[in-house]
């Protein structure tokens, strides 16, 4: 049985070493990113726990059996989608490799795992008339003037500048919270920014989207700013001036999605909605690619799934036969 998420405390001086180990690699050889970091260690101290919890305290010990029956009961007792198995069983191989490259297991177990089937889900998308819906959703509030505080920030404006620039740019949420003023561009109308692995890309803004950063700058970010520089030049800030975290911008899509009375809205949806909007105006696939920071073109092809009508306007043009 795999431990509880909070019972992931490991005993043996073997494993907690080896876990440690491990996580000093990735983090330094590796190049990944914070949130993949987390996934990793939380996904190798899951197997250790439940390692340990069987007896096995030596990596050189673990068997293909071992690791094919933790995966079993992830996709059994714990009910994980395959998507989250799948995630385990890379971490799972990247370990073993790692031991095995260092001479701690004689073999490699995770040699003997096959990679689950993933069914390939189709991403929401919205409208173009539903995205400019829930963008304006982030306008002045309707009250009457005398209730207004004039001392309060205009947070509307940080709203409708992270909308802004979501769908402008085809941003994750956590490459929109982690902008920072520098990275701006009005001049050329750009945003450089950072994303998986620490990869970095320029991305055109669009006239709304620059015009919407602006104004917050202007008018809104001042006034969050803090002088202990808890904001660490980041473009987007809280109500106490700290920078926006990944769950915040979450937090903020899906409240101004349901002011504009839209289902199942993410952060994610404005990207998916940014690159299939790209496909339909006639965009190159290579190009959304490189916009939308993928390493591999297999990766932005889903959308050429979503955008119908571009599939058979592509076929009835260089077909011979069609």
């Amino acid at each position: 049985m795999v431990p509880t998420q909070t019972d992931l405390t490991l005993t043996s001086p073997v494993l907690n070493a080896t876990l440690h180990a491990f996580m000093l690699f990735v983090r330094v050889e590796c190049g990944m990113s914070a949130n993949t970091l987390d996934a990793y260690e939380r996904d190798v101290r899951e197997l250790f726990a439940e390692l340990e919890s069987r007896g096995v305290t030596d990596p050189g010990a673990v068997q293909p059996q071992h690791l094919a029956d933790h995966l079993a009961t992830l996709k059994n007792d714990r009910a994980m989608q395959t998507s989250s198995v799948a995630r385990h069983l890379a971490t799972i191989k990247v370990l073993f490799r790692w031991l095995h490259a260092n001479a701690k297991t004689e073999r490699n177990p995770a040699d003997w795992l096959d990679q689950p089937t993933r069914w390939k889900r189709l991403p929401g998308v919205m409208s173009p008339a539903q995205v400019r819906r829930l963008i304006e959703t982030a306008s002045p509030p309707e009250m009457p003037p005398e209730a207004a505080d004039p001392s309060a920030p205009p947070l509307w404006m940080r709203d409708r500048a992270m909308l802004e620039l979501m769908y402008a740019c085809g941003l994750r949420a956590s490459e929109v919270g982690a902008i920072c003023t520098h990275q701006i561009h009005p001049r050329l109308g750009t945003v450089l920014i950072t994303g998986k692995g620490g990869k970095q890309r320029l991305v055109p803004m669009g006239k709304p989207a620059l015009a919407a950063t602006e104004r917050y700058l202007d008018d809104c970010r001042p006034l969050l700013v803090r002088p202990d520089g808890r904001d660490k030049g980041r473009l987007l800030l809280s109500r106490t001036g700290r920078p926006l975290e990944r769950v915040a911008v979450w937090q903020i899509v899906t409240k101004h999605a349901e002011r504009a009375g839209l289902k199942d809205v993410h952060p994610h949806t404005l990207r998916h909605s940014f690159a299939t909007h790209l496909l339909i105006g006639g965009a190159d696939l290579r190009v959304v690619q490189e916009l939308l920071g993928h390493a591999d073109i297999g990766t932005t092809q889903i959308y050429t799934h979503v955008d119908k009508s571009r599939l058979k306007s592509v076929h009835q043009k260089f077909h011979p036969r069609a």
